[in-house]
């Protein structure tokens, strides 16, 4: 099999060459074909010698994902459906805001984990994905949007927050994250990537020494009995070691850790769950999300009024917790938070499961 150079940092691509006689150098070269300039067709990479390009036409390949649809949400937000090379398919989200536009990649097709508010989580799980399907999401919007408009760039900020859990595909989303921050990969700095977990204490350790990257929590919940219901993840890793691991990934400098709460009509919007949520991160250097719950079918879960959403930040704000309530967007084309589905084999079975409670409880 012809070797993926996507699937390779410059590390691996300097491994590559050399194994092949050739000087390191080359490594960054065809990051700067690849990732700079959108190229991918190894006879138009002209400063490499005609045998080295005749060399790689024949061991190595660059596999990007076949765009499926690519929809456009009034408010500006984009959604490509991606093929990857085994039928699976996989959803890539861009947001433009004011001062930033950000991709939202995914690491997984499917998710392991089985949070009941989740659209992706109900669709199941098939695979990892591997560091070169994860980059390549990100090269794909790059080339569909643009690189940069009047210098600006069009993609300044990767999360981590598409389908799947990033910290369950550990070497590969530290991998693709490394060519992110490569000067000659895209050059994004690590406060503009941002990775988010439900909660897999291990890793966010490893992660703080690996590639420390901004981090977001998907909380959801002030106390271990609702959040056992809501991301089940937490019967293994409870709050309480939880926020501990936040606390040492902010380490001495503070920088705070976002926590991010979707609001779930009378499950957990109340002010008593506030302020025990005031309680809970007290001596943790936070900031919340709340995200207003954005519905998918067969969902048994509604969305927080705004009147209940606004008395919830109010609360939290009063209580100087740094708050911001998340705008929904892309929700017209299924884009938003919550709402990734693709199309792939499920091989845990979870979306028959699904199915068949929801026509019993019909």
């Amino acid at each position: 099999m012809k070797t993926n150079l996507l699937d390779l940092d410059r590390a691996g691509l300097v491994d590559f060459f050399s194994a092949r006689g050739e000087k390191g150098f080359r490594a960054t070269q065809l990051m700067k074909w690849i990732y700079g300039q959108g190229v991918t067709d190894f006879a138009a990479m002209t400063n490499l010698s005609k045998g080295l390009r005749a060399d790689l036409q024949s061991c190595a390949e660059l596999r990007l994902p076949l765009v499926v649809s690519d929809h456009l949400s009034d408010d500006g937000s984009r959604k490509w459906l991606l093929q990857l090379h085994d039928g699976n398919c996989i959803e890539t989200v861009y947001i433009p805001e004011a001062g930033r536009g950000t991709l939202c990649v995914s690491s997984q097709v499917g998710c392991m984990l089985n949070c009941s508010f989740c659209s992706t989580a109900q669709q199941g799980f098939n695979r990892n994905l591997s560091s070169g399907e994860i980059i390549a999401q990100l090269w794909v919007a790059a080339g569909a949007l643009g690189q940069s408009v009047d210098g600006e760039r069009l993609i300044s900020n990767v999360v981590m927050m598409g389908m799947g859990e990033p910290l369950l595909n550990y070497d590969n989303v530290v991998r693709a994250m490394g060519i992110m921050l490569d000067d000659f990969g895209y050059g994004l700095s690590k406060r503009r990537i941002t990775l988010s977990t439900a909660g897999v204490i291990p890793a966010i350790g490893q992660l703080r020494k690996d590639c420390d990257v901004s981090l977001a929590v998907s909380l959801h919940a002030p106390d271990d009995l609702l959040r056992n219901q809501l991301v089940p993840l937490n019967r293994k890793y409870p709050i309480r070691e939880l926020l501990e691991a936040c606390k040492a990934y902010a380490g001495e400098g503070r920088r705070r850790v976002t926590f991010e709460y979707v609001m779930l009509a009378g499950v957990n919007d109340s002010d008593a769950h506030a302020r025990q949520l005031v309680r809970c991160l007290k001596g943790v250097p936070a900031k919340i999300n709340l995200i207003p719950f954005n519905p998918f079918p067969e969902t048994r879960y509604q969305r927080s009024s705004n009147h209940r959403i606004q008395r919830f930040f109010e609360i939290l704000n009063n209580a100087g917790v740094v708050t911001i309530t998340r705008r929904t967007r892309g929700d017209d084309i299924d884009a938003a938070c919550g709402q990734l589905a693709g199309q792939f084999q499920d091989r845990t079975r979870r979306r028959e499961r699904v199915q068949k409670n929801t026509r019993v409880a019909s």
